[in-house]
This record gives C-alpha cells, sequence and structure tokens, in this order.
C-alpha cells in the first residue's frame, strides 16, 4: 500500500525556505523505490524534474570521458556501439573506492554545473514545483549544495526485496546488487529522518497517486 506520512519537522534539520515563487522538492529514498516515478507525479503538468542520472549518462558519453575511461580501465570499459558499457563500468568501479572516485570526478562537475543551470532556468520561468531527483543528494551535498535549495524533501520508502526484484527486472541487475550498491551509501534511516514527508510505495499506482496528492495538498500546491 503507498501511504503518506508527515513527520514532525521540528525533530530533525530541515532545509531553508527559498525567497523563490517556485517550490523546489528533493527526493530521498534507496535504490529502485520509485523515486522517479514520485518526483514525476510532484512535478506534473506545471513543475518539472530536474534528473541528475539523465546529466550523468550525458557527461558518460561525452568524448572526454570515453578517453578517460579507456585511459584508465582499458577498451573493455567500450560497447560495441562506441559508447560505454554501464554495466562493465558498475563492477568495475563499485568495492572500489579509488576507481569510483576517479568516474565521479570525470562525471559530477558537468552534473553538477547542468542541475544549476537547470534549476536558475526553472525558477526563471517560474515552473513549479521543481523536483530535484539526485541519488546522492544527501552524501554529495558538500559538493553541490543542493539541499538548501530545497523547500522539502521526500522520503520514498519500499520493502528491501520489493526494490531487488525491481532492479533485477527493469536494470537486469544481479540480485542482491541494491545492496551491495546501498552500503557504500548513508543509511536508509539517515535519510528518511530528514524528509518532511515519507510515501510508501510497495502498492498499486493509483496508491501512490493519492499518496503524492496529499502532500502536495498539505504543503498548499494544490
Amino acid at each position: 500500500m503507498a501511504l503518506v506520512t508527515p513527520i514532525d519537522s521540528l525533530s530533525f534539520p530541515i532545509p531553508k525556505m527559498t525567497s523563490t515563487s517556485s517550490t523546489t522538492i528533493g527526493i530521498l529514498g534507496g535504490i529502485a523505490s520509485g523515486k522517479s516515478a514520485v518526483g514525476r507525479l510532484l512535478a506534473g503538468s506545471g513543475g518539472v524534474v530536474i534528473d541528475a542520472d539523465h546529466h550523468a549518462r550525458a557527461a558518460l558519453n561525452s568524448p572526454e570521458v570515453v578517453r578517460e575511461l579507456v585511459s584508465a580501465f582499458g577498451r573493455k570499459m567500450i560497447g560495441p556501439d562506441g559508447l560505454p558499457d554501464r554495466a562493465a563500468i558498475a563492477e568495475r568501479v563499485f568495492g572500489d573506492p579509488k576507481a569510483k572516485r576517479q568516474l565521479e570526478n570525470w562525471i559530477h562537475p558537468a552534473v553538477r554545473e547542468r542541475m544549476r543551470v537547470d534549476l536558475d532556468e526553472a525558477r526563471a520561468a517560474k515552473r513549479s514545483p521543481i523536483v530535484l531527483d539526485v541519488p546522492l543528494l544527501l552524501e554529495n551535498d558538500a559538493q553541490h549544495g543542493l539541499v538548501q535549495e530545497c523547500d522539502f524533501l521526500v522520503f520514498v520508502d519500499s520493502e528491501p526485496g520489493t526494490r531487488d526484484a525491481r532492479a533485477v527486472r527493469n536494470r537486469n541487475w544481479q540480485a542482491g546488487e541494491v545492496a551491495r550498491r546501498e552500503a557504500t551509501q548513508l543509511p536508509l534511516e539517515t535519510k528518511r529522518a530528514r524528509a518532511r514527508h515519507v510515501v510508501e510505495n510497495d502498492g498499486e499506482l493509483s496508491e501512490l497517486e493519492s499518496a503524492v496528492e496529499a502532500i502536495l495538498t498539505a504543503e498548499g500546491l494544490r
């Protein structure tokens, strides 16, 4: 069942409110919890989702990063189409902190720059809500500073087994890969505690839609 749980905002630090007329929402949650789906529902037709993964894919495919990949890790990182092989790269860097940092140093600066441009453009156009779909929103906040741009955070919750099954089905991951990757991130309990709202996403789409609608109503966005 998809439920929305408000959290007492006085019990933990919350992002400061922005002076813009647009409302900016940050999405938190585990891998394959449904963050992107919730983000799209929150944004609706009048808002916009700023998707860090979209920009990361573009940066990964850039000629500059392709050259770095080949130089550091070899031609096996490149697929038959001449583009980076994401599965091969993930296998190479996850579990190897040095290699992971190398990859992030090649990609993250471009992603941060593009996210800032998108945020400024969305605010200038008075789009609202603006939803920041950033996988490591809290972990990398010291570098990108996007948490303080959010008016509030939403945590998308889902059972570990459900998330693992989604990753196997939708991403062609091996069973257990979700837990392996999340072991390098902040605990989900920490992320949940930072959110103003929690949405449980283990049910039907209609239930998720109702839960998101409840958040928007509670925040005066309906």
